[in-house]
């Protein structure tokens, strides 16, 4: 980590943790390529920083690519990702869409526009890894992402079920990963302010007024009256998705 300079608390835990899980679940060997899904929010940005520090570690090549795809709120919104990606070195795609305006016309009767938007920018992010031959697809989700989407499944679709650290898709050809899994976002806060990344404001209309907001809010209530409810929850968590994901197919350090 040397070349990096000293690291604070808060970006150690995230190195850290995200190795710990990349370690655990063998979630990518060498000669991965492996696109890296940037929103411009605190959780993809620490992401991206935080693996780019873990391939400097790493004893194995990888190779790490920004996609960034702009819903269309605000056709400028990611100027500050470009220098950013040119200044570290990364290679990048990034480009403007109109799946946040689609999303809330009349195009869209049947789904939230949650819903829809994250569908036309998964499958956009999937055409751009088949584009770029990437063997792996990174989201910036994180602890607490795992926390509440668990929830939400049980509320809304009575089953349990969650997030998933590593999982194939097409056959194999592409494995979608979220090495921040087990990392609470507070620390992924804290180390993108310390690392200056640049961040810049969520202009999606629908914004904090989506169901996912409820039960993160519903949780964050009952968290407060008891602190123990917190780690009980994500202990369970954490162990049942080591548990599904098995043994490590690849061994990382």
């Amino acid at each position: 980590m040397s070349g990096f300079g000293k690291l604070s608390f808060a970006q150690k835990k995230c190195v850290s943790t995200v190795g710990m899980l990349m370690q655990k679940t063998g979630m990518a060997g060498p000669g991965a390529r492996i696109g890296v899904a940037v929103s411009g929010g605190v959780d993809s940005f620490a992401l991206i920083k935080t693996l780019t520090i873990r391939k400097a570690i790493l004893p194995f090549p990888i190779e790490l690519m920004v996609l960034h795809v702009n819903p269309g709120f605000n056709p400028d919104s990611h100027k500050p990702l470009v220098e950013w990606t040119k200044s570290e070195g990364l290679a990048a795609h990034i480009e403007l869409t109109d799946h946040g305006p689609r999303a809330h016309s009349d195009e869209n009767r049947k789904n939230s526009a949650c819903f829809f938007c994250s569908m036309l920018r998964r499958k956009r992010l999937f055409d751009l890894c088949s584009q770029y031959n990437l063997t792996h697809l990174a989201f910036g989700h994180n602890a607490d992402d795992l926390v509440v989407t668990f929830f939400m499944n049980v509320v809304q679709n009575g089953r349990v079920d969650g997030l998933s650290a590593s999982e194939d898709f097409f056959g194999g050809r592409l494995k979608v990963i979220r090495p921040a899994l087990f990392l609470e976002k507070s620390f992924m806060r804290t180390a993108a302010r310390q690392w200056a990344l640049p961040i810049w404001k969520n202009d999606c209309p629908s914004s904090g007024s989506t169901r996912r907001t409820e039960i993160h809010d519903w949780l964050q209530l009952e968290i407060g009256r008891d602190k123990r409810i917190r780690n009980n929850v994500f202990n369970a968590l954490t162990r049942y998705q080591l548990e599904r994901q098995g043994p490590p197919l690849t061994p990382m350090p």
